[in-house]
């Protein structure tokens, strides 16, 4: 057996122990964490912002912003709202310009924002809709969540920061905009907009009203804003979509759950199968981004809501939602991928659209050097996956047999101020790298790219890298790398990264598996598997 064959075939029984072992105590902690009778916040320590969720028959659905990430606007289902899965993208392919291909510019901050989810019974079909580039709204359909997705239609008006509500007699409405509020009427084959009224001029005493989500309750309609990124207010109308609309705060300057993260704010409501109403909303909790949680929600005599706070602090646990079901997907332990399916799984999106002909899976993924450049932000084909906090590590084991000369590949930390472990292949040789000072300057361009501060020659062509992230709220935390030549032994390599912890980026951390080429196109390398552990 070759040295390559031997080490992927420990690397493997090291998974097989893996899952054996040590999943064990992770699957008995999932079921008595189904049991329990209450859950933690964040429900999802993951990069999930602008939450709009829906409940279709007994699964709810949570639809997300992910930028300038391919596919677009995740979309997660529960069954109890505690425990999620990915399970889709409502856009299949950013296919709103050029740039989103890294072709003639970049997209970075680009993309699906703050946009809205519905489903319309009547056709038994899923709505996701979204301003793109502040110029036009785009709509997407399908038959379930998992897809197929398609484009419905493209409207000439931004409805910047929607929620739709589609009401009782299936007419479809749109709350939009910032600080001046708007309601639009779509047509029935919601192609077309039938007319757009302003209903609320916000207050100068408020301030900034954005993030609109849109409901009918008990008659009333009701249109949650936020006021990033303090609160968030309520606006009522007890005579129709149009107002006029009263305004009441539901939360202002409430203490987050995680300590060191933000007010939360931002988000949906949703009513369980049994009259109970939920509220989640995302904590700014940067460099992790921005996470979910999620707390009781009441409606009172007078027809407005409260959220389960005490003293002004949303809690970090809360009885568990009263609901039936046996459908808990097992998010503890090891997450291990080979990457033996022909597609990939919805938890994965790629830095921009992907050059489909330059990479395959079946047999591990194998990433063809798309572009020559010596720049991560320009560099197609990296593919990323959130973070899981408050701790997680990633390690993968690549083949990098066939790379070519001025070849670089490897794990990132991903974001507007990046590192990597590498290897690189020049002159014939390889050597494991760590690159820091990776960056942007504030319109996304590339500032720096980068430095390499360690460097070890190795002869081996399989390697394994790591990256261990502390994604914490606040500044100063950091992540490591280390590399392996066998997949047990790891070595430390260059020095602790500090990770940013600004927003405006508004994307969170993600790990980034990459290969580009800095000579010529030409070699390519085979990820065999990805491994992602929390403690």
């Amino acid at each position: 057996m070759s040295t390559l064959k031997r080490s992927a075939a420990a690397w493997l029984a090291l998974i097989g122990l893996f899952l054996f072992s040590q999943p064990s105590e992770s699957r008995a902690q999932s079921r008595a964490g189904s049991e329990a009778k209450n859950f933690q916040n964040p429900v999802l320590w993951e990069d999930l912002a602008d939450i709009d969720i829906i409940r279709v028959g007994d699964a709810f659905y949570y639809s997300a912003s992910n930028m300038h990430y391919s596919p677009g606007a995740p979309l997660l289902r529960s069954y109890d709202l505690v425990h999620w899965e990915y399970v889709g993208h409502s856009i299949p392919v950013l296919d709103f310009s050029p740039a989103y291909d890294l072709h003639g510019g970049r997209a970075y901050v680009g993309g699906s924002w703050a946009s809205f989810l519905g489903y319309r019974k009547s056709e038994k079909t899923f709505y996701w809709g979204g301003c793109i580039g502040f110029k036009k709204t785009h709509i997407f359909t399908a038959p379930a969540a998992e897809g197929p997705w398609t484009r419905k239609a493209i409207l000439d008006n931004c409805y910047y920061d929607a929620g739709l509500l589609i009401d009782d007699d299936d007419t479809m409405y749109v709350a939009y905009g910032n600080t001046t509020i708007h309601v639009a009427q779509l047509s029935s084959d919601a192609k077309h907009e039938v007319k757009t009224q302003v209903v609320f001029r916000t207050p100068p005493g408020i301030g900034v009203l954005e993030g609109s989500r849109f409901y009918k309750v008990n008659g009333n309609y009701y249109i949650f804003t936020t006021r990033p990124a303090n609160a968030e207010y309520v606006l009522r109308s007890t005579t129709g979509p149009f107002g006029p609309y009263e305004i009441r705060p539901l939360l202002v300057g409430a203490s987050s759950p995680v300590p060191g993260a933000g007010v939360p704010h931002q988000g949906g409501i949703v009513q369980t199968p049994k009259g109970d109403w939920y509220y989640m909303a995302f904590t700014d909790a940067f460099p992790g981004g921005r996470i979910p949680v999620l707390a009781p929600l009441k409606w009172g005599a007078d027809g407005w809501p409260a959220v389960g706070l005490v003293e002004n602090a949303w809690q970090s646990s809360y009885p568990m939602p009263s609901v039936e079901t046996d459908h808990r997907p097992d998010t503890t332990g090891a997450r291990i991928e080979l990457f033996q399916a022909r597609t990939l799984g919805p938890e994965w999106e790629w830095n921009h659209n992907p050059d489909t002909t330059s990479y395959s899976l079946g047999h591990g993924l194998t990433l063809r050097a798309a572009t020559v450049t010596d720049d991560l932000y320009a560099a197609r084909n990296t593919l990323t996956h959130r973070i899981v906090g408050p701790t997680s590590t990633a390690t993968i084991s690549i083949d990098c047999s066939h790379m070519g000369d001025g070849d670089r590949t490897g794990l990132a930390l991903f974001r507007d101020s990046s590192a990597w472990i590498g290897v690189v292949r020049d002159a014939g040789k390889l050597r494991v790298v760590m690159r820091n000072d990776i960056t942007m300057d504030e319109h996304w361009n590339t500032k720096s790219t980068g430095t390499d501060i360690a460097s070890v020659p190795t002869d081996k062509q399989h390697i394994w890298l790591r990256a261990a992230a502390d994604i914490r709220p606040g500044a100063g935390h950091t992540a490591t790398f280390s590399y392996s030549t066998d997949g047990v032994t790891f070595r430390p390599l260059g020095v602790p990264f500090v990770l940013s912890n600004s927003w405006q980026f508004f994307m969170g951390y993600r790990f980034g598996i990459f290969n580009y080429a800095t000579a010529k196109l030409g070699g390519s390398v085979e990820v065999t598997s990805f491994q992602l552990t929390t403690p």
